[in-house]
Order: structure tokens, then C-alpha cells, then sequence
């Protein structure tokens, strides 16, 4: 089989990622303990609050912090403290310490998946705290190069495919890993995650000839 090149996704593709986020969001609105609003009003304010500033500062967990600390002095019914710095502070921690879980099979798959084809991890992000995940995660070995970018769009994917004209992106994200992906030609593996994050929730093709939707990161083996 000629190599290919294989950009895959990090967060919930490889490990989770998302779940530490929806836990930090609970632990902020049971702190913020509004007293007419409920969670998910809240989760609303907060969205509108992130759609306006990952554009500018990108992803990652100083900026959901960054995030949450807009969303406190907007929301809260009295007047903020020092405490209330301290608590963000701590989820910001919490969110960067965090115990790396693979996701089940992704280790054994790497292995198979390097010895035939070129592979490339592909994220967006922080670039400092993407690399100390990769590190933490013990798959630095197993990917010939590393992509962290401030966002997954087509433009970056239309350069990946100028330099690999038969790559192939895989990812849990509709929005960011799948179909910019395809609108700028190459193939991609979608592979679901149920906690993948809303805001990065898209309708995928139905039916695409570039399109290969699977179970679980282990079935990888079965197409490359």
C-alpha cells in the first residue's frame, strides 16, 4: 500500500477532552448559583460570550477560563471578590492537570497505523498546553509531525492538500475536523463522540464519496 498522509484529530478523537470542560461548566454554575437563570440560560450567555472571543483568542482552557471570568462579572448578582477569582482560577488549573484518558484502542491503532502511513497530529489550540497533552498522553512517538493551529477551516486544510494530495482527516468534529475537510478536497474519517463539544456540532454529509463514518478509532485498521 502506497503511504498516505493521515491528519487526525486530539481532543475526544485520541483522548477525552470535552467531558473536564462540561464538569468545569457545572462546578461554575453551581458557583454563580444564579438565582432566576438556569444552567442552561447560563451555558447560553456563556456561548455568546465564546462565539465572540475564539475568534480572537482561540481555544484552550486559559481562554475558557478567560471566558468565565466575562461570563461571572456579567451574571453575578453581587459584587465579585477575590474568592470568586480564586475559584476560576482553580478550574483553569484543574482543566491543565487533568488525568489523560485514551480513548479505547487509540494507542494499539497509532502503532498500526505509523508503520504504513504518515501521520500528523492535527489540533487547534493553545499550542503550549496541546504539546504538554501529546507528552502526557505517551503518543508523542507515533505521529511524524504535529499541526497546532488557532483554527481548523478550510484554508488550513486546502495547504495540508496543496503539500499531501491524498490526505485524509480524521476527527470527532463535524465543524472543525469533517467538512472543511471535504469542501477543500480531501477525504475524511468522522468518528462520533458523545460528549464532542456543541458548538463544534455540524450536519455531515449524508452520503459523500470522501466520506468514511465509523464507530470507534480502532476500526481505522480496517480502512488504512
Amino acid at each position: 500500500m502506497t503511504p498516505l498522509a493521515v491528519f487526525i484529530d486530539a481532543d475526544d478523537t485520541l483522548w477525552e477532552n470535552n467531558v473536564f470542560f462540561e464538569r468545569a461548566f457545572e462546578r461554575f454554575a453551581g458557583y454563580l448559583a444564579h438565582s432566576t437563570l438556569t444552567p442552561a440560560e447560563v451555558r447560553g450567555a456563556l456561548d455568546e460570550i465564546e462565539h465572540v472571543n475564539n475568534r480572537i483568542h482561540g481555544y484552550g482552557s486559559a481562554n475558557f477560563a478567560r471566558n468565565l471570568r466575562q461570563c461571572f462579572q456579567g451574571l453575578c448578582e453581587r459584587a465579585a471578590t477575590d474568592a470568586d477569582s480564586a475559584f476560576i482560577d482553580s478550574i483553569e488549573h484543574d482543566l491543565l492537570h487533568h488525568p489523560m484518558e485514551l480513548i479505547a484502542g487509540v494507542e494499539e491503532t497509532l502503532a498500526y497505523l505509523n508503520e504504513r502511513h504518515h501521520l500528523t497530529l492535527c489540533t487547534k489550540g493553545s499550542p503550549a498546553e496541546q504539546r504538554a497533552k501529546l507528552e502526557r498522553s505517551g503518543l508523542t512517538g507515533f505521529f511524524h509531525r504535529v499541526e497546532i493551529v488557532k483554527e481548523k477551516d478550510t484554508a488550513l486544510y486546502r495547504r495540508l492538500g496543496e503539500a499531501h494530495p491524498r490526505a485524509w482527516m480524521v476527527g470527532n468534529s463535524p465543524k472543525s475536523d469533517i467538512n472543511p475537510a471535504l469542501e477543500a478536497g480531501l477525504s475524511a474519517v468522522f468518528i462520533p463522540h458523545p460528549y464532542t463539544w456543541h458548538l463544534e456540532h455540524e450536519e455531515v454529509p449524508k452520503e459523500h464519496e470522501r466520506l468514511v463514518v465509523l464507530d470507534s478509532f480502532e476500526r481505522l485498521r480496517d480502512i488504512f
